[in-house]
């Protein structure tokens, strides 16, 4: 899909004014950011094009169902989670705001690990990121943002290439709760692709102790060809918004077994899509 966003449009003489100014701003500190640490400038200007130049020139990412996610207000967008490291969360992010007509800014909710160090917590919020806490979901969701979030968690990252594609538990259904909470509609959302960028063949579990990591990734380039080895591979993607699930009204303490049942459902959706996009993909490579 090709679009005249202010990411990819303009020549260079236009691109090269359009940074100094950054650069003049940034310096002169003219900018401003959110309540949450979100720094819309620098993300338009920095990191989106940076995540940009992955999503259309290496992984040549096709995204799908772009009308099903709102022009404008609250909703949260539940995906599917793999890939060992968070790929999958940035090129969703850049896809949204590279190629929705509003372009709009997702604001994920991540693991509390990404906020224990410092540099990555600063650059995390800075780029629209936010701690995987209810309290934070809802302060969002009240401020009419798109909300994206990962149920499955490191269950998702950190499963063996075997399990690929096989949604792991989402969790106690928080995500349910947290829209049937604020009222605002699920966007259920598939991707196909991540899965084979670090094909995950083992676990080193002392080193990830050792390291307090969730696990430390073996894979068939990784850690034996060093820095090489870390270099994702160019795999076929597909992103693919499903149809809102509307929840109703807002409830300030939903029935449990609704919300269960809601996850579950929501499971369904998403694991029934990527079963059917894997096989239209075919091969994850060529």
């Amino acid at each position: 899909m090709t679009t005249n966003h202010p990411v990819s449009s303009g020549g260079w003489r236009h691109r090269l004014a359009s940074a100094a100014e950054f650069a003049r701003r940034r310096l002169e500190g003219g900018y401003e950011v959110d309540e949450f640490g979100f720094d819309p400038e620098l993300n338009a200007a920095v990191l989106m094009p940076a995540a940009l130049a992955l999503y259309q020139r290496w992984f040549r990412i096709q995204t799908r169902g772009l009308e099903h996610v709102p022009g404008a207000g609250p909703a949260l967008i539940v995906a599917n989670h793999s890939g060992v490291l968070p790929l999958d969360a940035i090129m969703l992010q850049a896809g949204i705001f590279s190629e929705h007509p509003q372009a709009r800014n997702l604001r994920l909710l991540g693991a509390d690990m990404v906020y224990s160090v410092p540099v990555l917590s600063s650059l995390a919020r800075r780029s629209g990121h936010t701690r995987a806490d209810p309290a934070e979901a809802h302060r969002l969701l009240a401020a009419g943002q798109l909300v994206g979030v990962f149920p499955e968690g490191f269950k998702g990252t950190g499963k063996p290439f075997s399990d690929r594609y096989q949604l792991q538990r989402f969790g106690r259904g928080g995500f349910a709760r947290t829209a049937m909470q604020a009222g605002v509609p699920i966007i259920p959302c598939a991707i196909v692709g991540a899965e084979e960028i670090y094909p995950m063949i083992g676990n080193a579990e002392p080193v990830a102790k050792a390291l307090r990591l969730p696990y430390f990734p073996l894979t068939p380039l990784f850690p034996w060809l060093g820095p090489i080895g870390a270099v994702p591979l160019p795999s076929k993607w597909i992103i693919e918004f499903g149809e809102p699930i509307e929840v109703g009204e807002a409830v300030a303490e939903p029935d449990e077994e609704m919300v269960a049942k809601l996850a579950g459902h929501v499971r369904d959706v998403i694991q029934e899509r990527l079963d059917e996009l894997v096989a239209e993909r075919g091969p994850a490579f060529g």
